[in-house]
């Protein structure tokens, strides 16, 4: 294999791990749910590095990255929130895992048009999305209202202007 598809195979692969959280959470397996989204927050990780250590970044390769981000940090923690904790809230849980991957799609369009090298602007999808993820291993631990709470603070600080470094 050329060393240039290489990143974009890992980017496929972390699209892959998304949909396979998705399918997880479908059959009600919510803990390898959130494991198949942490292999796809380990792989993207990894698809940029990759991508610069052997100088082969594009265009194609960004953008391919930031849908395989909003499956797997965006739509699949919100569908794993709603199917394991915030179904008990009706639509109203389904309103905040829309709201979720909407702000989700909206901090990857800005990331991918802003083309700023120093900083994030708004905390990443790649940060919310896990984070939100985690919270459901303690769903047996925590109050029901902790969930849209910590989705609609994770949905606004994707959107926000806050200034995030980049590491």
């Amino acid at each position: 294999m050329a060393k240039n598809y290489i990143p974009n195979v890992i980017t496929l692969l972390n699209l892959g791990f998304g949909l396979i959280s998705l399918w997880f959470t479908m059959q009600g397996f919510y803990q390898e749910a959130v494991i198949s989204i942490l292999f796809a927050m380990f792989l993207d990780g990894i698809d940029g590095r990759l991508a610069r250590h052997f100088a082969v970044t594009s265009d194609f390769g960004k953008e391919l990255d930031s849908l395989a981000d909003l499956v797997s940090f965006g739509v699949a923690p919100a569908m794993l929130n709603y199917a394991s904790v915030m179904y008990r809230l009706g639509y109203a849980g389904l309103f905040f895992a829309i709201i979720f991957a909407f702000c989700g799609a909206i901090r990857l369009a800005r990331f991918n048009v802003l083309n700023i090298r120093d900083y994030y602007v708004g905390v990443p999808i790649t940060i919310a999305g896990p984070l939100l993820t985690v919270f459901i291993l303690l769903s047996h631990r925590l109050p029901l209202a902790f969930y849209p709470s910590i989705s609609l603070a994770l949905s606004y600080l994707m959107i926000s202007k806050i200034k995030v470094p980049k590491y």
